[in-house]
């Protein structure tokens, strides 16, 4: 019991069993505040991603060096970061890929990051700027040859903030569902140094059709296997590595299903549409 102002209050309970180890209340003096976006002292990481990491693994490919930027997905931290999603996008999304373990804090830095651009655009702009040219610098001292993925987990118009200017010798590349502005990358109207891939979904076949009918590469997400021709366009392995800038030109980039969580918190298969089922 606890006595304030000679009323007498029932001072909270706590959880027993494992959970009243837990640090993470205010009464505890070990209490840790968590993180806001005002305490970011970095946005972007070169590993710790096992797709961006795959060409490591390939003897060819290991001049290239990957920095990326993973944001909150859709409307997570409350602010849309990928306007053109479908339902099945949102579920099937590498966002909740990974071990679930992990998923709270990793999340909460990908919300912070988001909130950091939306909120202070100039802080984030400045940030990410220092960082890419730092990623160069870094890249010209190890023989190696710089690359960044800004929209690892978004799909923002980046291209609208002339970044990619700002650095004409590191190869920026992407996913989008934005189908204006993949057409708009086709017809020349991109910075030279990015390089863009259409995402189909359930909702987008007929756009995904036509940047394949315009000269356009198109990632595909299979079930199982890949085949090796689809809608008579020739498939190619997406999960080899990242690196879809060095991919032949209109082509279907072919993907592997990976298992993502659901609402019940387990993994669990795409039941939308937005994987493509041969069987």
């Amino acid at each position: 019991m606890t006595i304030i102002n000679a009323t007498l209050t029932t001072a909270p309970k706590r959880k027993q069993g494992c959970n009243s180890h837990n640090l993470d209340f205010p009464g505890n003096p070990k209490f840790k505040k968590q993180p806001t976006y005002h305490d970011l002292t970095k946005l972007m990481f070169t590993n710790g991603n096992p797709k961006t990491d795959k060409n490591l693994k390939i003897e060819s490919l290991k001049k290239y060096w990957i920095k990326r930027l993973n944001l909150a997905p859709s409307n997570i931290s409350g602010f849309n970061t990928c306007a053109s999603a479908s339902k099945g996008c949102k579920e099937a999304c590498l966002h909740e890929a990974g071990n679930p373990v992990f998923m709270p804090q990793k999340t909460l830095g990908r919300v912070n990051r988001t909130l950091l651009y939306f909120k202070d655009r100039a802080k984030f702009l400045y940030m990410i700027t220092k960082e890419i040219r730092n990623h160069e610098i870094n890249c010209k001292k190890q023989g190696l040859k710089p690359v960044i993925r800004l929209n690892t987990t978004s799909d923002i118009m980046f291209e609208n903030h002339k970044i990619m200017e700002l650095f004409p010798n590191i190869q920026f590349y992407d996913y989008t569902k934005h189908f204006k502005r993949m057409i708009k990358y086709l017809k020349g109207s991109m910075p030279s140094n990015y390089h863009l891939t259409f995402s189909r979904n359930e909702v987008n076949n007929f756009q995904a059709t036509q940047v394949l009918k315009a000269g356009g590469n198109v990632a595909v997400v299979f079930r199982e296997e890949l085949p090796k021709k689809y809608k008579g366009y020739k498939v190619i392995s997406g999960d080899e590595h990242d690196l879809r800038f060095l991919d032949q030109k209109n082509v279907v980039v072919g993907l592997k299903e990976k298992l993502t969580l659901n609402k019940h918190g387990k993994l669990d298969k795409d039941n939308s549409g937005f994987v493509v089922d041969l069987k």
